[in-house]
């Protein structure tokens, strides 16, 4: 099996931030619904996907620059790099 291309961003990451809720902030604040979460890896807010409605992570990486988040779906194991546009999965 060959090694997954690794970015500087995720491979700066040592220790992944998980989920402290299963629940978009933004979204809980303005009462909105949310489709799949994922928790960013500079900060560790959780927001939702661009399946939902808000698409509030895709926001907080453009507002914020935090490059990196993972999903924060139980089962799911993997990283996002929005600049280098890269997923990775993790064990």
């Amino acid at each position: 099996m060959a090694a997954q291309k690794v970015c500087e961003h995720i491979s700066s990451i040592k220790e992944l931030k998980e989920p402290k809720a299963y629940e978009c902030e933004e979204c809980i604040k303005t009462g909105s619904t949310w489709m799949h979460l994922r928790t960013c890896q500079t900060c560790g807010a959780t927001l939702c996907c661009d399946n939902s409605p808000n698409k509030h992570m895709t926001a907080h990486y453009h507002k914020a620059k935090h490059p990196v988040v993972i999903s924060a779906e139980p089962g799911e194991k993997w990283l996002w790099c929005y600049p280098d546009e890269l997923f990775v999965d993790y064990e």
